[in-house]
């Protein structure tokens, strides 16, 4: 946003308890989650047993929201975590969950709420529920709103928000910088990075905001960008301002393309085993995306948020394949403009959270359900585990068909990552720690990845189900015992 204000006792009741999870809704809804103990709830990660930390914007402080044991987020409790290092407080940054389970925060175009273009950076412990500082990168003035993204192999890449086309890859043991991105055509400044799917060699694609019509694929092979061609037009849009022009969401689908949505209120299609473009529909009514969130629906369909330029009242729509189709927003729409708004992809049923800079946090339940073959398959589990001891499961599409949410440079919450999710004796419902995850890549088919992890301490002995769900969809269940 450069220069913008920015088993219960028999397994019998276990499959009671599945089939509650298994229900299509019949129409788009939005519920409210209550009870947001700060002032702005702003950016949302996915913490990978299953909680959700929310920013309390412009500050150093985050809460976490727990589900209830029914897995309800709506109904779930929030609490205070441990604040972020002292003189950190940004808002719009880089932001990724790490293969070790541990979430990266890297700049800010904001520090407590004052224009700072910071190169401060922490990363967040959840395991023990602390930070720890991050140096910034030798020779970098600011890293800002800039763009980021967990290549398939697990390392995280960051790239200047404002002054040159330089990036870095970051090692996420010693947390120590490498240069990468030669032949960047374009600089960094409001673009955002999606992951493409295994096939194309698991590229990173990026539409330019000052390079004209066109756009960039890094291949992590050679640590370069190259520039391929152009989309069908100009998707940027500085709305009136002597800024650089804004761009909206760019999400792949499970169908291997990527719907990009422009901040002019055009869209292009991306076919990424092609490489070529296609035209998208245009956003109705004359609205923009200027800086807009996006998230992947279970269905494929993909859920945007527009607005006047940097104006409210904001309207939302479900991009289906071909058209956009205006669906309900929540309360506080008439008031936001586009950019007040970001998504993530929550565990249960590919229901969207979503935070606009108030205290009315709110969930979106989709009308479609997912694909049998968009579904994790687990190949190999155990069939007994002992509480809070390590283990680890294999399978097929454990990282998801897409990271899931876009937005752009400004706020990244992606969720290719596998969480388990386990239904007691009891029939209460828990999520386990995951981490060690042995790829991040999307679309990849029948290869067989793994990642560890530990059942919950506070699950009750005996028989239990187990699924793997990545970006909101869920395999099928497993029977394992608990003891």
């Amino acid at each position: 946003m450069r220069g913008t204000v920015k088993v219960l006792q028999k397994l019998g009741i276990v499959s009671i308890a599945l089939l509650a999870w298994s229900g299509a809704v019949s129409a788009q809804s939005w519920t409210a989650v209550l009870g947001f103990p700060g002032g702005s709830a702003g950016t949302a990660m996915l913490r990978t047993h299953g909680n959700v930390m929310v920013q309390d914007s412009d500050t150093g402080q985050w809460y976490e929201l727990v589900p209830d044991l029914t897995g309800s987020y709506s109904n779930g409790s929030w609490s205070a975590l441990n604040p972020a290092p002292n003189g950190y407080a940004p808002r719009f940054y880089g932001s990724a969950v790490l293969p070790d389970d541990r979430i990266l925060f890297e700049g800010g175009e904001y520090n407590f709420g004052v224009l700072a273009d910071t190169k401060l950076g922490a990363i967040y412990n959840e395991l023990s529920n602390t930070w720890q500082s991050v140096a910034a990168p030798m020779g970098w003035n600011s890293i800002g709103d800039a763009p980021t993204v967990v290549l398939a192999s697990g390392t995280f890449m960051m790239g200047d928000c404002c002054s040159t086309k330089q990036a870095l890859l970051t090692n996420p043991t010693t947390l120590t910088w490498t240069s990468t991105g030669a032949g960047k055509a374009d600089p960094n400044s409001e673009e955002g990075w999606t992951l493409l799917p295994a096939a194309t060699g698991n590229k990173v694609l990026t539409v330019d905001t000052q390079n004209g019509s066109r756009y960039e694929l890094y291949d992590p092979t050679s640590g370069t960008w190259s520039s391929p061609g152009s989309t069908p037009s100009f998707l940027g849009n500085t709305c009136g301002m002597p800024i650089v022009p804004e761009m909206g969401p760019a999400v792949l689908r499970p169908n291997g393309n990527v719907f990009v949505v422009g901040g002019n209120g055009k869209t292009a299609i991306y076919n990424s085993s092609a490489g070529t473009w296609s035209v998208g529909p245009t956003i109705p009514g004359g609205l923009v995306a200027a800086d807009a969130p996006g998230a992947l629906l279970p269905d494929g369909h993909v859920l945007i948020m527009a607005s006047p330029c940097m104006a409210p009242p904001a309207s939302f729509f479900e991009y289906d394949g071909s058209d956009l189709d205006p669906v309900p927003g929540p309360p506080n729409a008439v008031n936001d403009a586009s950019y007040h708004g970001h998504m993530l992809i929550l565990p249960r049923a590919g229901h969207i959270l979503f935070t606009d800079g108030t205290t009315d946090v709110e969930i979106y339940t989709p009308a479609g359900g997912a694909s049998d073959r968009w579904k994790p398959t687990i190949s190999s589990f155990p069939g007994q585990v002992v509480r809070g001891a390590s283990y680890t499961i294999k399978g097929t599409k454990l990282s998801g068909f897409s990271q899931g949410a876009a937005y752009g440079d400004d706020v990244q919450t992606a969720t290719n990552f596998p969480l388990v999710r386990m239904i007691d004796s009891l029939g209460n419902v828990y999520y386990a720690r995951t981490y060690n995850f042995s790829s991040m890549a999307v679309q990849t088919g029948a290869t067989v990845a793994s990642f560890t992890f530990v059942p919950p301490t506070a699950m009750a002995a005996g028989p239990a189900t187990l699924v793997v769900v990545t970006n909101g969809i869920a395999s099928v269940a497993v029977t394992v015992d608990v003891s």
